[in-house]
């Protein structure tokens, strides 16, 4: 089996519906042996590198009069990732530029280590829904990376550089091309899909579906 998924560090339900989807795979017993992809999507490819702006301001584009249904939104989704163990502060999230955090994603992946991969993408997801320090600050991803596991220089050479750069791109384009308009997005042997943080029993089942298929 062959899963990809378009997600972005910055968007809470990629967060909370790739982690489901990593724990049914693990419950089916297919985590190991199943080719898992993160196709870089950013949710907002403008947004700036630094910013003194609070997050519940995605929610209300500074519109006062929306804050209380805002805050109703932001605790909603509080509670889902709490019911999920996931480490979730999502009031002092820090709403910044992710491409730099995407470009260390691809340099992980390019180790070709999955475990590697996988520690980076959790540590990112920390420092954004955490930590409540900004993800495109370059001392923050440098230290988030090394604790994840990634060597020192090579970080520092891809943030001082373009490089992964047309990769993240890249990603974005084709999600556009498949009419792909919002994360997450995954995508089970290129054949069905599953939008958005569904329930976890849905990613179950959606995985018994194609695991039966790929045993006929």
């Amino acid at each position: 089996m062959e899963i990809k998924y378009w997600s972005d560090i910055a968007c809470p339900f990629c967060y909370i519906g790739s982690n489901r989807m990593k724990r049914a795979m693990k419950e089916l017993g297919i985590y190991e042996d199943t080719k898992l992809e993160l196709k870089s999507f950013q949710l907002d490819p403008e947004a700036p590198q630094k910013t003194d702006e609070k997050y519940i301001n995605h929610f209300t584009h500074g519109v006062k009069s929306l804050e209380p249904q805002a805050k109703q939104q932001m605790a909603s989704i509080a509670l889902m990732a709490k019911a999920d163990d996931l480490a979730f502060n999502i009031e002092d999230a820090v709403p910044t530029n992710t491409l730099d955090a995407h470009r260390l994603i691809k340099l992980a992946e390019s180790k070709g280590d999955r475990v590697l991969t996988e520690q980076v993408i959790t540590r990112f997801y920390k420092v954004y829904f955490h930590d409540g320090v900004s993800i495109a600050d370059h001392d923050v991803l440098t230290n988030a990376a090394i604790e994840a596991g990634l060597d020192k220089d090579d970080i520092v050479r891809v943030l001082n550089s373009d490089e992964f750069r047309k990769d993240v791109i890249a990603d974005e384009l084709e999600a556009q091309q498949s009419g792909i308009q919002a994360a997450p997005f995954f995508v089970l042997n290129n054949k069905y899909a599953i939008s958005g943080a569904q329930p976890y029993e849905t990613f179950v089942s959606a995985l018994k579906q194609v695991q039966e298929e790929d045993n006929h």
